[in-house]
This record gives structure tokens, C-alpha cells and sequence, in this order.
């Protein structure tokens, strides 16, 4: 049984109201249905919808009961034994799989990785990974951006909360099938492998989350260029009607050309600049970590990952790639990086 036949089950044989709406909410979202759309229905919040899609991936479809208490954190001794057996005889496991494992033979989910990371190593799997620095990175620049933009965000906090103005965070992806490889734990003598038809196989998506209420936008396109990047702008406009909007992106060529100066040019032309339709600003060069879109993608991939297993064809890895992404509220350290934004009054 998938995930939306289990909560089909539990619509149906749910009374409570609020349990209803929890699982109507993730089903529609796990269906594809827009957020906005949910939450009109529904008459609930992005967070809402986000929360219980979450809470019904991640801990199953029971745990959308009124009554539900997670599961038992523990392990007999005799149940360990018989865990690092089953390990034992895995070619290889990402923490997912063991995870997965424990909560539907044993009912157990530990609040730690760690302990599940014992019973790896204790049944003699290895774990590698490599870490990458890029050189060029100029520190003291870093600095004076994330102080330009914090200045940037606080000057326009009244425009902000009188709803006059959104700000956006882009950014784009480039997906491959091969994304959904990783590293996992495996046995020392077998090389781990995962059947993918081809793993080349891409899609493009724009990104965009707005800085005030963290909710992301995500659209595909065969490619990031111009063309797409100044559609995906005016996708944003008709999201925000009647708001001038504040970008803030990495230093593509796309970004900058001179279509898009034109583009730009023709819409703001005649405004003076605190009445622009639209602001760019550039995250500074050769500092991904400026933005955090990127680890949304991030987020998105190890999603990707983590679900390894469903994904047998790229069709179904985009779906998932959506699902997660598209319309989630996110809630993360580096969305506060440059402050709190004022909510709308």
C-alpha cells in the first residue's frame, strides 16, 4: 500500500475534524495539488499544509492522529543482535533504509542519528566522504555583501510589512536521475551499486523563496537562460500581484545580460529607483552559501535520497523533487541570516 492509498484508508475511517484535515492536506499535496489551492479549500496555512505532508512522509500516515506519541526509543539487547544480523547480510544501506526498518519491525525511532550510526559500525559497515573549498572566495567581500543586503532589507522594512514590497531569493537547479546517488553504508568487500537507466537524464528548475514567509516557489524549464529567467520573473509578479519585488541571486550570466538589462529597463522606466518594479542585487562571487536556496536544494536532493528506492524513472524522481520543494514553507538557521522581516500588517 503507497502512502496516498494509506491515507485514503485513514480519511475514511477518521471522525475527528482536525485529523481529517491533516490528511486531506497531505494528500492533496502529495497529489500535486498547488498549495494555494489546499489552502483555500481547506481554509489552512502553507505551514499547515507543509507540516502534515511532512509529518506523513517522514513518520508515517499514523502519526496525523490526535493521539499519536511517536514510538518506543528503545532496543533489547536480543533485538540488537538481530538487527546487526540483518545488517550484515545488506550489500550496502543509506541511514533511510535502517531507519525505515527499525520503526516498521521494531517501532522504534531514535531523536538521535548516532544511534543508529552504533549499530552500522557495529555490524561493520564504513562510511567515506570528501569535502570541497573553493579557492577564489574572497572573505572580506562576503562581509560587506551580507551587510549591504542586511542594510538593504532593513531599509525596506516598511514597504515590507505594509505588503507593498516581496523579497525573493533565487536561484536554479539543474537535476540529474544520477542526483539521487549518495553516499551510503556498505559492506567493505562489495561495490555498491544503484540501477539507473541514465543517470544523464536532466531538468532545470528556477527556485524562488520568499524571504518573509519562507514559502518557495519552484517552476521547470528546459533550460536556464534569459528567456526563462525573465518568464520565471513574471510568474513571480503574478504570484504577488500588485508588489514591486526584491531579488537577490548569484552573478549568472543569464542574470545580467543584456536582454534582461532591457527587460528590466523597459519596467522600471520613468520610476524613480525606491519605486521600481523590480530590484536586483548579486550574492557575492564565488559564496553560494549567501543564499539559501542552495540548501533547499540540498534538502530536496538528500530528500531525493533518502527515497531512493521510489525513484525508477526520472518521471517519478522530478514528481518527488516537486513534492518536496514546490509550495513548502522551510525553516532553517540561514533563513536568519539577515535578519527577521517585519510580517505583513
Amino acid at each position: 500500500m503507497n502512502i496516498i492509498d494509506e491515507l485514503d484508508n485513514f480519511i475514511e475511517n477518521t471522525t475527528n475534524t482536525k485529523e481529517m484535515k491533516r490528511a486531506l492536506a497531505a494528500k492533496m499535496k502529495l497529489s500535486g495539488q498547488p498549495s494555494k489551492k489546499i489552502e483555500e479549500i481547506l481554509n489552512v496555512s502553507s505551514s499547515f499544509v507543509s507540516q502534515w505532508k511532512n509529518k506523513a512522509i517522514f513518520e508515517g500516515v499514523e502519526s496525523l492522529n490526535l493521539q499519536y506519541k511517536g514510538s518506543k526509543g528503545y532496543l533489547k539487547p536480543e533485538e540488537k543482535t538481530q538487527i546487526t544480523s540483518w545488517i550484515r547480510q545488506q550489500e550496502y544501506l543509506r541511514l533511510s533504509d535502517l531507519k525505515r526498518y527499525l520503526q516498521q519491525e521494531y517501532n522504534v525511532i531514535y531523536s538521535s542519528n548516532q544511534s543508529y550510526y552504533d549499530l552500522l559500525k557495529a555490524a561493520g559497515m564504513s562510511w567515506k566522504k570528501s569535502q570541497k573549498k573553493n579557492p577564489a572566495k574572497d572573505e572580506k567581500l562576503v562581509k560587506k555583501k551580507e551587510e549591504e543586503i542586511q542594510k538593504k532589507l532593513k531599509d525596506w522594512e516598511e514597504d515590507i510589512k505594509a505588503g507593498k514590497l516581496a523579497v525573493f531569493m533565487i536561484d536554479e537547479c539543474h537535476l540529474l536521475w544520477g542526483d539521487v546517488l549518495g553516499f551510503v553504508w556498505g559492506r567493505k568487500d562489495i561495490r555498491v551499486e544503484i540501477p539507473i537507466k541514465n543517470q544523464k537524464s536532466r531538468q532545470s528548475y528556477y527556485g524562488a523563496l520568499d524571504y518573509q514567509t519562507h514559502e518557495f516557489i519552484l517552476q521547470e524549464y528546459p533550460k536556464a537562460d534569459t528567456d526563462n529567467t525573465i518568464q520565471f520573473i513574471q510568474y513571480l509578479r503574478e504570484q504577488r500581484p500588485g508588489q514591486k519585488l526584491a531579488i537577490f541571486w548569484d552573478g549568472a550570466r543569464y542574470h545580467d545580460s543584456q536582454q534582461f538589462r532591457d527587460f528590466l529597463k523597459e519596467l522600471n522606466e520613468g520610476l524613480e529607483e525606491d519605486e521600481w518594479l523590480i530590484t536586483c542585487t548579486k550574492f557575492a562571487p564565488n559564496a553560494p552559501e549567501q543564499n539559501p536556496v542552495e540548501d533547499i536544494w540540498l534538502q530536496t536532493k538528500n530528500f531525493l535520497r533518502t527515497f531512493y528506492f521510489l525513484c525508477d524513472s526520472f518521471k517519478r524522481v522530478k514528481e518527488l523533487f516537486k513534492i518536496f520543494a514546490d509550495g513548502q514553507v522551510f525553516d532553517f538557521p540561514k533563513l536568519y541570516s539577515y535578519g527577521f522581516l517585519p510580517q505583513m500588517t
